[in-house]
């Protein structure tokens, strides 16, 4: 069973380049800022989440690869981040043969599952695992350990198309192996206010998909896209800019989301 004593959110798209991790590392840092204690699971092998957040190549000594392979705990793979109450299970390319390695084995997508209801994962109200950009065993991994999927979507052309295979995929891993996954919420990414065809996608994912979609949409933003190259999060390279500002806003629709769930239960 999936724990209940936190919320696993899995933020997925087989797409690459829609704003996946820069919206884990800051919908992270936002929840942290207000008071959550929060676990980012990095589980692509580019381990983007965990350079973004300042953990160095050589100070992963562990990793989620070390978690999958069930050689290391939660409470043996943790590392503090720079930011209060954010912690981080790093990545490194060790991740690349996990499929390899566990293939044959029975529970080959349950692992991240298993150390996830391991002791140290309670200590999290929050656990955000950031899954690489394509459907694989990693990432079946992270839904089939996971309440729910967030997911990041570019407001541009084929934004839709990719929509609906993701959709595909969350009700396969539903049927299959986790039928309590739901659909947390899309995000819409790198929106232009100045660009007509950015709207359009905008209105026609919320005609398709209504509540499901948040309100906030985060805009492309230069200093969104330097943060990663300081070891930042954006909150923290400029707490003022508008990316910023918008992941703040999507923290808060998070939050009041699950109180809604909760109220709701």
């Amino acid at each position: 069973m999936i724990g209940e004593r936190n919320r696993i959110i899995t933020i997925a798209n087989q797409k690459g380049g829609v704003g996946k991790t820069t919206t884990a590392i800051n919908l992270a840092t936002a929840l942290a800022a207000i008071g959550e204690r929060v676990l980012i699971v990095d589980l692509d092998p580019q381990g983007n989440a965990s350079t973004g957040l300042g953990i160095e190549r050589r100070d992963r000594k562990v990793s989620s690869y070390d978690l999958l392979v069930g050689t290391h705990t939660i409470l043996d793979t943790v590392q503090e981040t720079a930011v209060p109450n954010l912690y981080i299970v790093p990545s490194t390319m060790d991740l690349l043969g996990i499929e390899m390695e566990i293939a044959q084995q029975a529970d080959r997508v349950f692992r991240l599952r298993r150390a996830l209801n391991g002791a140290g994962a309670t200590a999290f109200s929050y656990i955000l695992v950031d899954c690489p950009p394509s459907f694989n065993l990693l990432t079946m991994n992270a839904m089939a350990a996971a309440h729910s999927v967030l997911v990041p979507l570019q407001c541009e052309f084929f934004a839709l198309e990719g929509l609906s295979q993701l959709l595909e995929t969350v009700d396969q891993v539903r049927r299959t192996v986790n039928p309590l996954l739901d659909i947390q919420g899309i995000v819409l990414t790198m929106f232009d206010s100045r660009n007509n065809l950015a709207q359009q996608v905008v209105n026609d994912v919320r005609t398709h998909l209504g509540e499901k979609v948040y309100h906030t949409l985060i805009p492309r933003n230069v200093r969104v896209s330097e943060a990663p190259s300081y070891g930042k999060p954006a909150i923290l390279y400029d707490l003022k800019c508008a990316g910023s500002q918008a992941y703040l806003q999507l923290a808060s629709e998070v939050i009041q989301r699950e109180r809604q769930r909760k109220a709701a239960a």
